[in-house]
């Protein structure tokens, strides 16, 4: 069994995506952050750590779960 080139390509273009999302909801974060109650700073905070980190183990297992065919 190959590896996949399609998926490969995808996780290749969606590593270049992957930052210029992660600067630009950095950013709404930091625009809005005063605005909100106390709680959904709290709540948008750890959202978004969470949602970054996911992305970026995602994106390693995908590179490496792909290219050793597993």
């Amino acid at each position: 069994v190959l590896a996949s080139l399609p998926l490969q390509m995808l996780l290749y273009f969606n590593a270049y995506f992957s930052p210029v999302w992660c600067l630009a909801e950095g950013m709404m974060l930091q625009l809005k952050y005063h605005l909100l109650p106390r709680h959904y700073q709290f709540l948008l905070v750890a959202a978004f750590l969470i949602l970054s980190l996911a992305e970026g183990s995602r994106l390693y297992l995908g590179y490496v779960g792909n290219l050793q065919e597993k």
